[in-house]
């Protein structure tokens, strides 16, 4: 489905990934991992179109997506969400939820004229559904803004949902939730992979990942040092030794 080539980024002197390869198979959910500042945000500004490769290629089923702007790749299928919370805080969960659903089904996304009662019935069941399996379903109607940030995340990963992505890519999920919250929103991220979306999961919490994904891609100072299994990540020597050697920091 998704396919980097030879992908490189520079900043000036700077360079941020290196050279990075690797295929993302339909209906998988793949992980992307790497300590703190390895590269792993700019590689999701790459594919997302928020950045463009200095060198390589970004291949979207077949078609090349890599210097496109985001709106483009996001009308191609391939939908993001970030590691900042973004939410409407005045309106409600349901609100939020359906704007995201109209955004999608307004043109150019859809026909003149879809927005009648029948795109409107259309949207009310797919803003029903996704509350159902993000478990939002009873707290649809409260205010965004006054739930915590773990309800938040996942209100944004529900957003993102109903915009029915072929390629779902989520930027740290799981980040400020608590152990109830993040097995919450991983029965739903495996839900939504139920469902047909293929998904591009950069997340720190490796138990998780683990868990999650049938396939993953480490990086480490912007290059790739291990592509395969969870069963096979966990005894590389090169991505335990980028663990364990790792400090502090932020994300690149």
């Amino acid at each position: 489905m998704l396919e980097l080539e030879n992908v490189t980024r520079r900043f000036g002197n700077l360079t941020a990934i290196d050279s990075v390869s690797t295929k993302v198979e339909s209906g998988h959910i793949h992980g992307l991992i790497g300590p703190n500042g390895s590269g792993k945000s700019t590689m999701m500004n790459l594919i997302s179109g928020f950045l463009k490769p200095t060198t390589g290629s970004i291949i979207f089923e077949g078609t090349r997506i890599s210097g496109l702007k985001p709106h483009v790749v996001s009308r191609a299928g391939v939908v993001r969400t970030f590691q900042l919370i973004k939410v409407y805080s005045e309106a409600t969960v349901r609100e939020n939820i359906r704007m995201a659903a109209i955004a999608r089904l307004s043109p150019p996304w859809a026909p003149a004229g879809f927005l009648n009662n029948q795109g409107s019935k259309e949207i009310e069941g797919d803003v029903d559904r996704v509350l159902e399996i993000m478990k939002l379903s009873h707290i649809a109607n409260k205010t965004a803004g006054i739930l915590p940030g773990g309800m938040q995340r996942t209100l944004s990963v529900a957003s993102a949902f109903v915009a029915k992505p072929k390629l779902l890519l989520l930027d740290e999920p799981l980040a400020g939730l608590n152990a109830t919250e993040k097995a919450g929103l991983a029965a739903s991220i495996r839900e939504i992979n139920k469902s047909g979306i293929t998904i591009l999961l950069v997340e720190h919490d490796l138990k998780t990942v683990l868990s999650l994904c049938s396939h993953m891609t480490v990086i480490n100072f912007g290059k790739k040092i291990a592509d395969g299994p969870p069963s096979d990540i966990v005894s590389n020597n090169e991505v335990i030794e980028a663990y364990l050697g790792s400090r502090g920091g932020k994300n690149a």
